[in-house]
């Protein structure tokens, strides 16, 4: 409806849509008269426009049997949002020399890949201080990049009461980082004996150490559930969710995860599943972790593996993830010869189509 100085302008709309306006001058009656007069036109024209409508509807959707979608159905519409992808900067580094890019550099080039999300590996990190965390986030936030978690690395596997407790020292201070840069989730691990001394000397044992003399596995268990244990306080308070990696050590298989995180029993620790850490038959495995996952590392092998090549079946990892519903993060490490330039771009098209 339109007003003006000499004259009332009314634009009446009818059932087909088409607009037609008609000015009416005062002279023609009084505005009563008028109103009465175009409120029964617009009451006629409502319930025609109602009919019309109506008509257009299929007698399908006019029924009272309730939802036309089976719940099954309704479940696999529900389950259909892909997961986002994000990457760790670890997957531009590699540890490799030369390759130790900035944090901020990585999320420039993971949002100009189309990443969503970036995971921070701590030891890449130049410095801890306050300004430099909040120089990271901002350069997240106007890079579309979400910061999604931290990767620190602990070992309380150790006889040594005091170094258990430097490392627990380590983890809290680790949450607080994550927690003034507003990353939710932290990876930790357990630590191993370290009786094979290098990293590489433990890949070439496919990650099978032996226990030192005088001491147990069930001793270690120990250890680690009680150092986990005393890092919750903080990460409750910071809402920081700490994540147990399937990883070397104590929680190379997939029992001893679940045992350390069933025997601990918190809200505020779950398990991350790293596609490429089960050398043996990983996809039992990787169903038994499922269920508990709350963060996913997806390991991807162009050019041949650091250590050694695992030909993953991504369809099939996705599908046992929507099988238990997981909806969260699938995180990419590279870990492959291929330069990161032409490698992390393939990686990525691979997990968008597996995992939408």
């Amino acid at each position: 409806m339109y007003v003006g100085t000499g004259s009332l302008s009314v634009r009446i709309y009818s059932p087909l849509g088409e607009a037609k306006e008609n000015a009416i001058s005062p002279s023609h009656g009084t505005r009563k008269e008028f109103m009465n007069m175009h409120r029964r036109k617009f009451i006629a024209g409502t319930a025609a426009s109602v009919a019309v409508a109506a008509s257009q509807i299929p007698p399908r959707a006019l029924a009272e049997e309730g939802p036309t979608e089976t719940p099954e159905e309704q479940s696999t519409v529900t389950q259909q949002r892909g997961n986002r992808i994000a990457i760790s900067t670890y997957s531009f580094w590699r540890f490799l020399d030369g390759l130790r890019l900035p944090i901020e550099q990585c999320i420039e080039e993971s949002s100009e890949m189309g990443f969503d999300a970036v995971e921070i590996l701590h030891v890449q990190m130049r410095r801890d201080s306050n300004s430099y965390l909040q120089q990271i986030k901002r350069t997240a936030l106007v890079n579309g990049i979400d910061l999604c978690a931290m990767s620190t690395h602990q070992d309380f596997v150790d006889p040594d009461a005091d170094k258990r407790q430097e490392n627990v020292d380590h983890t809290i201070h680790c949450i607080d980082l994550a927690y003034k840069m507003g990353i939710p989730t932290i990876r930790i691990n357990t630590g191993r004996w370290n009786t094979l001394g290098s990293f590489d000397a433990l890949m070439a044992a496919r990650g099978v150490e032996p226990t030192p003399e005088g001491h147990t596995d069930e001793e270690a268990f120990g250890w680690v559930i009680d150092c986990i244990e005393r890092c919750l306080p903080a990460a409750e308070e910071a809402g920081v969710l700490l994540a147990l990696e399937n990883h070397w050590g104590l929680s190379r298989t997939a029992e001893s995860v679940i045992r350390i995180v069933n025997d601990i029993d918190s809200p505020w620790l779950g398990i991350l599943l790293d596609t490429g850490n089960f050398l043996e038959d990983p996809y039992d495995s990787l169903e038994k972790i499922a269920p508990q996952t709350v963060f996913v590392q997806a390991k991807t092998y162009y050019g041949g593996g650091t250590w050694y090549t695992l030909d993953l079946d991504y369809p099939r990892i996705a599908q046992i993830l929507r099988d238990v519903n997981y909806h969260g993060y699938i995180s990419l490490e590279y870990e492959g010869k291929e330069d990161y330039h032409t490698a992390i771009p393939k990686s990525l098209a691979m997990l968008r189509e597996s995992f939408s």
